[in-house]
């Protein structure tokens, strides 16, 4: 049976979704240590032959470190321009540390009638293989400016699965600030253990308890649970990983250290 080891090192196309959970501190600042690791991480992967698509959550979080107000204003309105904000200043970071690899960064924020729309999914297509293709990273996010209910893919796990499916991925990797998948919740449960391999995700989720989500992010468990599911139905494996350990997915590849893989058999 594959490992999470085997997975990423037969991988070449991979997509890593990075949450608002790894990307913030326990304050909600921005955590450039983490970030730039992750980098640093992605810069090996590259090096190595690896095509990436990075799906970065964020940008409020990086909108209330910039200004520092409106974090606790509840209006769509003001959610909408911190966003704004802040994927400014999250594509700074990105492009700063990526430039330390002479590697170029490039923005797409989509929602929900990007991928139902045939043409818009073809434009998509193109772009990504066109930027990958030469060379540059595409960072993705939801355009969180634009989205409303009606519009709104909801969390960046399901972006991140549709940007897989989309792109013929060979891996799905999502970083979150948690090990991977327990049989109980770990935060409440000191005897809960880590379940590596999940190759039944309904036989998975009545035997888990499922509830909970961070202050800073807007998914859980049942939504990474979720976009396996719809890669794995593509025949794409997902790989979730506690994003805030320092080299991890570099240690995962060497075996060091594992989290919790996805695949259907």
């Amino acid at each position: 049976m594959c490992t999470s080891s085997d997975i990423i090192n037969d991988s070449k196309k991979i997509v890593i979704k990075i949450g608002s959970n790894v990307l913030s501190d326990d304050n909600g600042n921005v955590n450039k240590v983490a970030l730039k690791n992750i980098i640093e991480q992605v810069n090996e992967l590259i090096n190595q032959g690896k095509q990436i698509i990075i799906v970065s959550s964020g940008a409020g979080i990086c909108g209330v470190g910039a200004i520092n107000k409106w974090s606790r204003r509840g209006d769509i309105n003001y959610k909408q321009a911190l966003c704004s904000i802040g994927q400014v200043e999250l594509m700074m970071a990105y492009k700063e540390y990526f430039a330390e690899f002479d590697i170029h960064v490039g923005q797409m924020l989509l929602t929900r009638e990007d991928f139902g729309d045939h043409t818009r999914n073809l434009n998509i297509r193109n772009a990504l293989f066109t930027l990958v293709d030469e060379g540059v990273v595409p960072i993705i996010n939801e355009n969180d400016c634009v989205s409303v209910e009606e519009i709104k893919i909801g969390d960046n796990d399901t972006l991140g699965a549709l940007t897989a499916s989309l792109w013929n991925a060979d891996l799905l990797i999502i970083l979150s600030d948690i090990d991977g998948v327990f049989d109980k919740n770990p935060k409440d449960h000191e005897d809960a253990k880590l379940i590596t391999i999940v190759s039944d995700i309904d036989k998975l989720l009545n035997e888990i308890e499922c509830c909970g989500k961070s202050s800073f992010g807007t998914g859980g468990i049942v939504t990474k649970i979720g976009a396996a599911k719809k890669v794995n139905e593509y025949g794409i494996p997902m790989l979730l990983l506690n994003g805030k350990k320092r080299d991890i997915i570099k240690n995962v590849a060497e075996n060091l250290e594992c989290g919790t893989v996805f695949f259907k058999v």
